[in-house]
């Protein structure tokens, strides 16, 4: 159902946007349909040489996607029978607010555009005799469409914003001194382990840089919705990146023992430093509310557009890998009708733990649907995701579901994988892997299908 949007087309709106001559309208919308292509072509020009717009603009399927999108929306825009179908028309335009909330185009990019095509559109129309109407009608028509989609992005905005809150809230819902000590144990693991590289060849081949190691893929993808706002992250990461880009490089295969001493102090510091603000930032969190799902555990699908679109923007900006799998649990409906809802049950229960128990901590879980999940893996690519997706495939396949008054019995489940091309928008993405997912059922189910 579409929102309802009261004050979107007040009475004097409404009156300017009702009034207009038929024959004004249908003139203008033949002038905009023999020169949409021109229109289209100097709004992504503008737009494409614009730094901020071109991270929303440069993906091919983007292009190939709006420009036709454009195109009809400039000529229905001006399209006679929308004086009688004011519903209709706005509910189009606050569809459009919806789709750039969702991939948060910044509403100024949006009014630039516009502003490009009401100059192109003065361009075309300033020999026409009619030219003062018409440019009057096409200005106040562009208007009228960017005050709904205005409101409307608004309403998509804020309601993004709580929900991003509510997961960071959500974040607080765990087991906090058990994430302390297990994120503790992973930098102290990784601490040890580049020591001993360290003592034994004078270099740190094979440690790994500490923001490739799993406590920081846990850092980079959790601690920015959990330590929200704290003062200590920033100082975390830059001591991060001093530890990587600074301090590592220093050791050298072959170093005689005496040139290692000054290194391994700075390197403890920093390591130390790091344990000391990871401490505080646990110790500051306050406020709890839960958010996931009571059955499985797993995350609650409300977060799903949050945290891929934040995963999706980290992608983009660090030109990382990132994929989604969407995994369905095959004949689910004939184990609910055969042995009943808590059996059912349990059987989801004891698949979320398998798939929970095949990702890392810096992935995300979702109980997507009924008897389907979806897994955000991050800085993973395709091929590394299938291979994931697999293992959970086969691990599934192996495990035994135990469930009162039953013998153990086996399901299995179907696999869609896809990874993120470049598109902004989540919903492309998780279409994508849904795709592959049909794929996988009709091929005959328990088996893995990428986009």
């Amino acid at each position: 159902m579409q929102p309802s949007f009261p004050a979107l087309a007040d009475t004097q709106d409404a009156a300017q946007f009702g009034v207009a001559d038929p024959a004004s309208v249908r003139r203008l919308r033949q002038l905009v349909q023999d020169h949409a292509e021109a229109l289209v072509a100097a709004f992504y020009d503008a737009l494409l040489a614009h730094e901020e717009a071109r991270a929303f603009l440069h993906h091919s399927v983007v292009q190939e996607r709006l420009s036709p999108s454009l195109r009809r929306w400039l000529i229905d825009l001006f399209a006679p029978e929308v004086d009688g179908d004011e519903a209709a028309f706005v509910a189009r335009q606050v569809k459009i607010g919806e789709v750039h909330a969702r991939i948060k185009i910044p509403m100024h990019l949006v009014m630039a555009g516009a502003a490009v095509l009401k100059g192109r559109l003065a361009d075309v129309l300033v020999c026409d005799p009619a030219a003062f109407d018409l440019l009057r009608l096409s200005g106040e028509r562009i208007d009228h469409a960017l005050r709904l989609m205005s409101q409307s992005y608004e309403k998509g905005a804020s309601n993004r914003a709580r929900l991003d809150e509510a997961y960071r809230l959500f974040s607080l819902d765990q087991d906090i001194h058990f994430e302390r000590e297990s994120q503790r144990a992973g930098l102290m693991e990784w601490s040890q382990k580049t020591l001993f590289r360290i003592l034994a060849s004078g270099g740190v081949e094979g440690a790994g840089a500490l923001s490739a190691s799993p406590f920081g893929l846990w850092i980079r993808h959790r601690a920015d919705f959990l330590f929200d706002g704290s003062p200590h992250l920033a100082r975390l990461n830059a001591a991060m990146e001093r530890i990587d880009g600074e301090l590592l490089p220093r050791f050298t295969p072959g170093a005689a023992s005496s040139e290692l001493v000054g290194p391994l102090e700075a390197l403890e510091a920093a390591v130390d430093e790091v344990a000391f603000l990871l401490n505080e930032m646990f110790q500051g969190l306050a406020g709890m509310e839960g958010g996931r799902d009571p059955l499985t555990r797993a995350l609650n699908r409300r977060f799903l557009s949050s945290i891929l679109s934040r995963e999706i923007g980290f992608a983009n900006a660090n030109h990382t890998p990132l994929s989604v799998l969407l995994l369905d649990v095959d004949h689910f409906k004939r184990i609910n009708d055969t042995h009943g809802h808590p059996i059912g049950d349990e059987v989801l229960r004891q698949v979320a733990e398998a798939v929970t128990e095949n990702v890392r901590p810096s992935d995300f879980v979702f109980r997507y649907g009924g008897e389907e999940f979806l897994i955000v893996l991050v800085e993973t690519g395709l091929r590394q995701a299938a291979i994931i997706a697999e293992r959970m495939r086969q691990a599934l396949a192996a495990k035994a579901i135990t469930a009162s008054g039953l013998a153990p019995f086996h399901v299995t489940v179907s696999i869609g994988a896809a990874e993120h091309g470049g598109h902004p928008d989540e919903n492309y993405l998780v279409k994508q892997a849904d795709d592959a997912l049909y794929r996988a059922k009709q091929n005959g189910r328990n088996r893995v299908e990428i986009a």
